[in-house]
């Protein structure tokens, strides 16, 4: 499919992210679909492809610097960066369960330097309001919010402009509702095991 005559999760189907089955969420309820995100990002070209989406959005606003959060972020944030011609930041977790995240590594920031924060896949908003959270202490303008898939249902709002590339309407339940559950469609738990239709990396 060409640029002009598919939608993004018609792509992320196309290679295998976007997946059919009985997924555990990490909030613990229930889904009939999982996006695998490093499906995608295990691609340098499309990943190329895709972020230029993201840096046709915000060609007019002027930004200075692109932060994303640890782990797939960190890979957006790049590619994005790289394509607008500036340098790029990341939020990484402290240390310990439940830490904040921070800007680390000697990075600063000059005075109202203008930042679009980007993430891969917004579901509550955690790690997006995370990284708002690490940007405060520094004299910075947030220009936007840009994610891959919003697939929060309109749940996660924030005091800034948010662009998704695409929405994903996921319907989950609990485990106690989970028709899946009851015609015993066999659940998979995502990051512990390998997805149907991963994509294997095999020598050229």
């Amino acid at each position: 499919m060409s640029e002009t005559d598919s939608t993004l999760l018609d792509q992320l189907r196309q290679i295998g992210a976007l997946k059919s089955g009985h997924f555990l969420l990490s909030s613990g309820r229930h889904a009939p679909e999982y996006l695998e995100k490093f499906d995608l990002l295990r691609d340098p070209r499309l990943t190329e492809r895709v972020c230029r989406r993201f840096v046709d959005a915000m060609r007019d606003r002027r930004v200075d610097v692109v932060v994303g959060p640890t782990t797939g972020g960190i890979l957006i944030a790049f590619e994005v960066a790289r394509q607008l011609g500036v340098p790029a930041a990341y939020a990484e977790r402290r240390s310990g369960a439940g830490a904040a995240r921070e800007i680390r590594r000697g990075t600063t920031f000059r005075p109202g330097v203008r930042v679009l924060v980007v993430d891969d896949i917004l579901t509550t908003g955690g790690s997006v309001r995370e990284t708002l959270a690490a940007l405060k202490p520094h004299e910075v303008e947030i220009v936007a919010i840009a994610v891959l898939v919003d697939r929060s249902g309109g749940a996660a709002e924030f005091d800034f402009p948010m662009v998704a590339l695409s929405t994903l309407e996921l319907e989950t339940w609990a485990e106690d509702a989970c028709p899946l559950c009851h015609r015993a469609v066999p659940l998979v738990k995502p990051g512990t095991t390998t997805l149907p239709g991963s994509q294997r990396i095999s020598p050229a």
